[in-house]
């Protein structure tokens, strides 16, 4: 009998350089929303795949970046920084994700993080100097000139001893197959942790409100303030219908003003979207109701934000 292979595998890297459409496209399927907005993902979120032998855990993180601003600085971000930074400690493998011809000053700060033997600084949560350092080069397919691309490549693979250098482009396709082989290479022999079926450790409470979120992004654009969230209230799968009561919390009322719109019009729209997706995630009709509430620096709030799932 083959022995059977398993570990955890973290994705890092800066925001927008597309950690959750990898992982929605390692798996076929989504489990992490996706925006065009810095910070879409605020939490860890695993996603499971299992293949022969090998099940690979994923575990994708929010985006890590030096904070500058104050702003930067709330609770909000602090949590998901350290959340992002912890998936360093008890890992089998590390996927880094740059995107093509874009190396940024964050980039260099997040390898020192991760970096395992070329001189740089440690990581301050000590990452194990053995854990193995997969590069995913992103969105390959915006790369206009391919001939650019090799000696990008080659600059980022002097910064340090990467396992396996992998470009990819996640919305394509091209690459994912590639790089799951990879990984599968490098897990260690272990039982299985999930059964074989599973795909997350997150709820379909957890996807509620991640959708709504997504939404809210999508329909808002620029307008969208960046300290609002989705905290579900209630959530009963019936035998025929789910009933989810949403609440989005944001910090003003004139954020309020902008989320519901013009004679409650945008909320309404929000609402319908999220509706949509997610009778055709549960595959069953959804009543959704969302309602909109005003917490003065509820990002700064740390009973809040551990109330909202997020990781002291």
């Amino acid at each position: 009998m083959q022995n059977t292979k398993c570990g955890y595998i973290a994705i890092l890297g800066r925001p927008n350089v597309g950690k959750s459409t990898l992982l929605n496209a390692i798996l076929g399927q989504k489990v992490s929303i996706i925006s065009r907005k810095p910070q879409t993902t605020r939490h860890r979120i695993l996603g499971i795949k299992t293949e022969g032998n090998a099940q690979m855990i994923y575990v994708d993180t929010p985006g890590l970046y030096q904070a500058r601003k104050r702003a930067e600085k709330c609770a909000l971000n602090r949590a998901m920084q350290k959340t992002a930074l912890g998936a360093l400690s008890d890992v089998d493998l590390i996927i880094f994700v740059a995107e093509a011809l874009v190396w940024r000053e964050d980039d260099e700060w997040i390898l020192q993080k991760i970096n395992v033997g070329n001189g740089h600084a440690r990581s301050t949560i000590h990452a194990r100097s053995t854990t193995p350092v997969i590069l995913v080069v992103s969105k390959v397919d915006l790369v206009k000139d391919k001939e650019e691309l090799l000696p990008y490549l080659t600059k980022l693979k002097e910064k340090m001893d990467f396992v396996a250098i992998v470009p990819i482009s996640a919305e394509k396709g091209v690459g994912v197959e590639s790089l799951s082989g990879e990984v599968a290479k490098l897990l260690p022999e272990n039982p299985f942790f999930f059964p074989e079926d599973q795909i997350t450790d997150r709820s379909d409470r957890f996807f509620a409100s991640e959708i709504v979120r997504e939404k809210l992004m999508r329909f808002l654009g620029d307008e969208l303030p960046y300290a609002i969230d989705v905290h579900i209230e209630n959530f009963k799968d019936e035998e025929k219908i789910v009933r989810i009561s949403a609440l989005i919390l944001v910090e003003k009322t004139s954020q309020k003003a902008i989320v519901i719109g013009k004679g409650g019009a945008k909320l309404k729209e929000i609402g319908t979207a999220a509706r949509k997706e997610l009778e055709k995630s549960l595959g069953k009709k959804v009543f959704l109701e969302l309602w909109v509430k005003v917490k003065e620096n509820w990002s700064d709030d740390q009973k809040i934000l551990q109330e909202f799932g997020y990781e002291s």
